[in-house]
């Protein structure tokens, strides 16, 4: 089912040249709405942890937040995959961001209500943002060709650190906005991520037409007549199980090492005398280190291989894990050097892993499966947030961070695994 006119999809489908045409303009409007889409994302990131650490009057918990927003956001994953298999990106990714500002919304009345429990089910409501803007890196995926996946997924990323970087480095003038209309200054970077998701969303509901996954499901039927459609996006006929599998777990790892050390590191430099302009800035160069690599990544993982980039992935988590548990508590220099390799080897897992499950799936069940391994990559932040709290209040920091790098080295022997067992070239 889709919900573009027969024969404007068919047009696209017979005209090889329209269909490059449309690959570029996705990849532009995707740009766009991750753009908005990032700032939307970097609000509960930033200070979710000390919204709740203020509300509860404890750090014991001080991860539920990010643990909270990214169940959600396994919920949103779910839903946005099997729309988007149905009816296409648009119809898909629109509903997810314009849920995610929903739900920044309900955290403001939280904060404005002093309600905990409003606050919890806003940020439920919340990840629908986070898994959107995930999930966004597919669009461009869908008229690629195997040789242009990974760079199409780091074009999406890379154009997510602008509003991403931007964000965090606006909590201080967010909050003093919020404090000037009588709202708690902690939830002023919501009323950002309100108005960014919901942004992101019209933005998509307006400009991405026609739908280049529905396309791409046109192209795959069309292939299968007998005509020559070489210059078309290569797409395979069968899922390859084992591809699936190995990009899941490399995107599930990378995803639990780096929420878990992320989600603690404000509260770390609060105790520790740090401001939230300071706490600001660490987060900045962390999300950058997320995103911005991604154009050269995307090169990487297309030239060098999927498991290349997988085990660079666990190398620099392992190094990011054992700088951040040796760094002195007043050092800037090295909680930034620690955050950002954190945030680069999330990104070398996540372009390499997401490269893939594309390379590993049929088009006829794409979204939906692209849909329910985001499920998984959301389960395992939300496990390593609310874990991460635990594992401070109990231990330290620095036993966080120590144990999330020896997690990373997992990553070496799957790699090894996946090539030893398979024939196939990734």
């Amino acid at each position: 089912m889709t919900s573009e006119p027969n024969d404007l999809v068919q047009g696209y489908v017979d005209d090889p040249k329209k269909i490059k045409n449309l690959y570029k303009r996705t990849l532009m409007i995707v740009v766009i709405s991750q753009i908005f889409g990032g700032a939307g994302l970097a609000a509960g990131i930033t200070v979710g942890a000390l919204l709740a650490e203020q509300m509860l009057g404890t750090n014991t918990f001080a991860g539920l937040p990010a643990a909270l927003f990214t169940l959600g956001s396994a919920g949103a994953a779910l839903m946005v995959g099997r729309l988007s298999n149905r009816f296409g990106r648009r119809t898909g990714l629109t509903t997810g961001f314009l849920t995610g500002g929903l739900g920044a919304i309900g955290v403001i009345f939280a904060a404005l209500l002093n309600s905990v429990f409003l606050l919890f089910a806003a940020l439920l409501v919340y990840g629908a943002g986070t898994a959107t803007n995930l999930q966004a890196r597919y669009a461009g995926t869908d008229l690629a060709s195997n040789k242009q996946r990974a760079t199409a997924v780091s074009i999406a990323l890379v154009s997510t650190t602008i509003g991403a970087v931007a964000g965090p480095n606006l909590v201080g003038v967010m909050g003093n906005i919020a404090l000037s209309f009588g709202i708690p200054s902690l939830a002023g970077p919501f009323i950002l991520a309100a108005f960014a998701y919901i942004l992101a969303g019209a933005v998509l509901f307006i400009m991405l037409r026609p739908d280049p996954f529905v396309i791409a499901r046109m192209i795959e039927t069309t292939k299968q007549m007998p005509r020559d459609n070489e210059d078309l996006a290569a797409t395979n006929h069968t899922e390859n199980k084992k591809g699936i599998f190995v990009g899941a777990i490399i995107m599930v790892l990378t995803q639990i090492i780096m929420v878990a050390i992320m989600t603690m590191t404000p509260v770390h430099m609060k105790h520790h005398g740090h401001g939230l302009n300071a706490v600001g800035l660490v987060i900045g160069f962390h999300i950058g280190a997320m995103y911005l690599p991604s154009l050269v990544t995307g090169i990487l993982v297309d030239k060098l291989g999927r498991p290349v980039m997988a085990v660079a992935s666990g190398i620099t988590l392992l190094f990011a894990g054992i700088v951040s548990a040796t760094a002195p508590a007043d050092s800037m220099f090295l909680l930034v050097i620690a955050l950002s390799l954190l945030g680069l080897g999330w990104n070398f897992g996540l372009i390499s892993g997401t490269a893939l499950i594309v390379d590993s799936t049929d088009i006829s069940t794409r979204a939906k499966t692209q849909g329910t391994v985001d499920v998984l990559i959301a389960l395992a932040g939300a496990s390593g947030s609310a874990l991460s709290g635990m594992v401070v209040a109990g231990s330290s920091y620095e036993t966080l961070s120590l144990s999330g790098g020896i997690l990373a080295i997992i990553l070496i022997p799957v790699v090894i695994w996946s090539i030893s067992k398979s024939h196939q070239k990734y």
